[in-house]
């Protein structure tokens, strides 16, 4: 079988097994759920807080300089905004920005991790920019959280794809070797690039292509119909 000495599954999260993420465009309002937050002093300003740091991360997410000291949300808000005399404050922009960079996990997605799960070790090496607490409950309401033996989210370490060391870390979390390994994802640039400088095999799904992939698919669906 083609997968037979591979132990060990590694996953991308948005646009793998999450939809619907980074909902950042022109036409949000982020004061809704700045006032879902508690917030009010800052209503009028919170849409250009938000954009603002989001322009700001997401200017250094393309610059290869930032791979292994990539700027926390809270230092891209105030190097943005400024100092924000209110701790309670700061909590709420951060929680709004997380609100709209999460995304949602569909049902059939949750079952073909299950599946999955019972084939491989299971690992997920994410890039997000807002602590991960949302993330960690979304995944223990879809009752995915206790199926991945390892989870690297780059705002704990300040560390992007497609930098090795999220790849490296997983790997030595979980005492696994590369050619047991491999790394699905939909950047052919981040979770590809990470993936091989690391020295593990990646397919790429989501209709991303790459000569260097080691194969292409639909979808994460499809990769757990294949074993």
């Amino acid at each position: 079988m083609m997968f037979e000495e591979r132990r060990v599954l590694l996953l991308d999260m948005n646009g793998t097994f999450m939809f619907g993420e980074d909902r950042f465009g022109a036409a949000e309002d982020f004061s809704i759920q700045y006032g879902a937050l508690g917030g009010v002093k800052y209503a009028e300003q919170i849409n250009a807080i938000i954009r603002s740091a989001y322009e700001y991360l997401d200017e250094r997410y393309i610059d290869e300089a930032y791979q292994n000291q990539f700027p926390s949300l809270e230092s891209a808000i105030l190097e943005t905004f400024g100092e924000v005399a209110e701790r309670e404050e700061l909590d709420r922009f951060i929680g709004t920005f997380a609100h709209h960079e999460l995304g949602y996990i569909p049902e059939d997605y949750v079952q073909a991790l299950k599946k999955l799960q019972k084939r491989f070790v299971l690992a997920a090496v994410v890039d997000i920019w807002a602590p991960k607490a949302l993330w960690i409950e979304a995944f223990r309401e879809a009752g995915i959280l206790d199926l991945f033996s390892a989870l690297f989210f780059s705002s704990d370490h300040g560390i992007v794809k497609p930098s090795p060391k999220p790849f490296e870390f997983i790997l030595s979390t979980i005492n696994a070797r590369v050619n047991e390994s491999i790394m699905i994802g939909d950047s052919p640039r981040r979770d590809l690039g990470g993936a091989r400088s690391a020295g593990i095999d990646c397919i790429l799904v989501g209709g991303a292509k790459d000569p260097d992939a080691f194969m292409c698919l639909d979808s994460l669906l499809e990769f757990c119909e294949l074993v």
